[in-house]
């Protein structure tokens, strides 16, 4: 089987057929992967302590098209790495915040996905050979993804300011 690049996150994945996401646009190799990074996770615990994370970087590099589902979903996702990465909330703590904060989502409009959203992706992380290098690879992962983002982090952070404000 030969592998080709998503038409997403450019991960080279296998050439298939098969499912894909509802609204996040992915090949059907790149959401089979991430298939067997969830199975991974969900079966051995060692590998899920990122979880959050590996949802989160999978979502925002698998944006989809201008959807309300899709909007709401980058702008949830990027928001969660952001509690993460820097502001160093608890993975736990970040589902709990943007539980919340999806309550926002009428304010959230459409953000123009990077040309390049990270040259980490799904498969370095299934190519991970012990529950180790997987978190390392996850946490790489997550940076890459929040990284390509820079230039809505601005908006993101606004969002999250003000659905704060709101929450209060």
């Amino acid at each position: 089987m030969r592998d080709k690049p998503c038409f997403s996150c450019s991960a080279l994945v296998p050439d298939i057929d098969g499912p894909v996401h509802r609204y996040m646009s992915s090949s059907p190799g790149c959401w089979a992967a991430f298939g067997e990074v969830l199975a991974r996770e969900y079966t051995d615990a060692r590998y899920g302590k990122n979880h959050r994370l590996t949802v989160d970087s999978y979502a925002v590099q698998h944006p989809g098209t201008s959807s309300q589902q899709s909007i709401s979903s980058v702008a949830v996702h990027l928001a969660s790495l952001n509690m993460v990465l820097e502001n160093n909330m608890t993975q736990p703590e970040a589902t709990k915040f943007i539980q919340e904060f999806v309550r926002h989502k009428h304010s959230f409009y459409w953000l123009e996905p990077p040309a390049d959203l990270g040259k980490i992706t799904v498969r370095h992380v299934l190519a991970a050979s012990s529950p180790v290098d997987h978190l390392k690879a996850v946490e790489d992962w997550a940076r890459a993804a929040w990284s390509a983002w820079a230039i809505h982090h601005a908006q993101i952070k606004l969002w999250m300011e003000t659905s704060s404000k709101t929450l209060d």
